[in-house]
């Protein structure tokens, strides 16, 4: 299957035209006034006395390449001088072998030492970052400066094997390296991404500190042989995205083997409802299956990206809608959550419940426990997520469709305009917040569009036509006659009650509530009543609500409540008494003032 890239698609209207909107013109601005409060960009003016951090080249890359996804469909002069400064630093602050870090050329003794300290990683950044700015403006200087890196980096680790480590301690660039081979055309490129997956897990490797072990960097095993996601979670999906990319373009079966069998390790036993990963704030990790906390629950938002990424790629080579699925229950809930409604502030985390009396619950001491943020902040001191963001929801065009052979592939349910090849379509519709997708196709004898995991009931027409339909592995088949081609969906996103797996301990006898693939949670400020022992009937009885406020719409839920009792413990079973609970979506949480939060009820 092939990928189709942002310029071929736009996206037209409604829901993630609002959230382009909104990255395009407050996001961007935001991250980068940030950015410019922490030194991050002077990093690259290399007159500041005080040495980059190992990870900034990373920050102002990915904001970098969200700007250049942007400026794919609308250019912008002052951005792209304030980019094309940062080249000509790059371009005047390098070594004469084409090596650039902000913090290692500070430290040149230290270049290639440090397995820990991201320069593979940083330099990958740079490398996407350059790949994407050329795409958009045809600029080839920022390309040229990386093409030299990558050239250089391959000396370094294929012809002298002259680095004091073998792999990357934070993998990235193996994808990066793909999209520079794609890019240029340059073989030794895709040799070299195959050559760090290649080695990764063969040998025991040096890392900094003893805290962590080979399971957090990936390479417990080689990677043919891993069959569960381990370890730092955003590594490990860079890693398997990665994995995916070679197996893809090498047609290596049994790199193809491990990537599916980890994603099903995922999918089916480490990830939370709302398309988060890495359950754990120690070593920002996965760890057992269905270990799943909702209020210790970490998330973070670059994961929850990273999956996305792994699943985009996963699809390329298997035409399996468990790829799209995920990529939709993330995009609607653990991703969108990461940023605020207004798009100026952001969560390094997305738990799944929050209760801000847990953080000042012993007043008997000055110490604190940790537990997650309960608002979200402008810039972090590892501010990896802003950007993440800027660059995910400004490439959201790349989700939408693919094309295999004759058929075009209907991933993503999203109002957008295609034009690939002699290909035409259009796809208008309010979704997710209504189940009615219209779509119009030309130039291709067949189409195939998902039936989502959540879709209980759909009704299609083609043509005027109603017609019957059957599905192979999640996407219905279309045959299409010549000229242009209508298709209506309708898909039934009434509210429905979700149940877990048993084996999640947190989700024992608790449910949750989904309408259509966006998952939704209970915030105190809309309830006057405690949100843990909530009880849903057989059926769920609700109405529908708009909210303005929040731009999304709420749902009003007949519940039950215990009555409240005065002594701690009692014989006597609980009376219960009606209530309505308001709902909203997840990713809608923690916009409007400090409150406790559960999805899990």
């Amino acid at each position: 299957m092939l990928h189709i890239g942002i310029k071929h698609v736009d996206i037209t209207d409604g829901f993630w035209k609002k959230r382009q909107d909104i990255n395009k013109d407050v996001t961007v601005k935001a991250v980068q006034n940030r950015f410019l409060e922490t030194g991050r960009f002077d990093a690259f003016d290399f007159t500041n006395e005080k040495i980059a951090h190992i990870f900034y080249d990373s920050d102002v890359a990915k904001w970098i390449e969200g700007v250049s996804f942007i400026l794919h469909k609308e250019r912008n002069s002052e951005l792209e001088v304030f980019i094309d400064r940062i080249a000509d630093l790059i371009e005047k602050n390098r070594s004469d072998d084409g090596y650039y870090n902000s913090h290692f050329l500070r430290k040149p003794e230290e270049r290639w030492q440090h397995r820990s300290d991201h320069e593979l990683y940083c330099a990958g950044h740079l490398m996407e970052a350059a790949v994407q700015y050329y795409k958009a403006t045809g600029k080839e200087k920022f390309l040229k400066l990386m093409e030299d890196y990558a050239d250089y980096i391959y000396k370094v680790f294929i012809t002298e094997k002259s680095a004091a480590f073998k792999t990357p301690g934070h993998e990235e660039i193996e994808l990066a390296l793909v999209k520079m081979y794609d890019t240029t055309g340059k073989k030794k490129y895709l040799e070299l991404s195959k050559h760090f997956i290649d080695r990764r897990g063969v040998e025991e490797e040096p890392w900094i500190g003893s805290n962590y072990n080979r399971y957090n960097t990936q390479d417990f095993l080689p990677v043919r042989q891993q069959r569960t996601a381990e370890g730092h979670a955003v590594r490990a999906s860079y890693l398997y995205a990665g994995m995916a990319d070679i197996a893809y373009r090498y047609k290596d079966k049994e790199l193809l083997a491990a990537c599916k069998a980890i994603f099903s390790n995922i999918v089916k036993k480490r990830m939370y409802i709302t398309g988060g990963t890495g359950s754990s704030h120690l070593g920002e990790a996965y760890t057992l299956d269905y270990d799943l906390p909702n209020t210790k629950g970490y998330a973070e938002t670059c994961a929850a990206i990273a999956l996305a990424f792994f699943a985009q790629r996963m699809l390329l080579s298997d035409a399996d809608s468990v790829y799209a699925d995920t990529v939709e229950r993330i995009i609607y809930n653990g991703m969108l959550s990461g940023v605020s409604l207004d798009g100026k502030a952001f969560f390094y985390e997305n738990p799944l419940e929050i209760q801000p009396v847990l953080n000042n619950r012993n007043v008997a001491t000055t110490l604190t426990e940790r537990n997650a943020i309960t608002q979200r902040k402008e810039v972090f001191g590892c501010s990896c997520c802003p950007p993440n963001v800027i660059r995910f929801i400004g490439a959201i065009n790349e989700y939408i469709y693919s094309y295999n052979k004759d058929t075009l592939f209907i991933n993503q349910f999203i109002s957008s305009d295609l034009e690939y090849e002699n290909i035409r379509a259009e796809i208008r519709t309010e979704f997710p917040n209504c189940g009615k997708v219209y779509i119009k196709v030309s130039g291709v004898n067949k189409v195939a569009v998902r039936k989502p995991y959540w879709c209980k009931y759909l009704k299609l027409v083609i043509n005027d036509v109603r017609s019957k339909y059957s599905s192979k592995k999640g996407y219905i088949y279309i045959n299409l006659p010549k000229g242009q081609n209508r298709i209506r969906l309708e898909m039934d996103i009434t509210p429905r009650l979700v149940y877990s797996n048993p084996k999640v301990y947190d989700n024992s006898h608790k449910t949750a509530v989904m309408r259509g693939p966006v998952v939704y949670c209970a915030e105190a400020v809309d309830n006057d009543f405690p949100l843990n022992n909530i009880v849903f009937g057989k059926e769920l009885n609700y109405k529908t609500v708009k909210s303005d406020q929040l731009d999304a719409y709420m749902l009003d839920v007949d519940i039950k409540i215990p009555q409240s009792i005065d002594d701690l413990y009692t014989f006597t079973p609980f009376k219960y008494r009606k209530k309505t609970l308001r709902m909203i979506p997840y990713y809608c949480f923690a916009n409007r003032g400090e409150t406790e939060m559960r999805v899990w009820l």
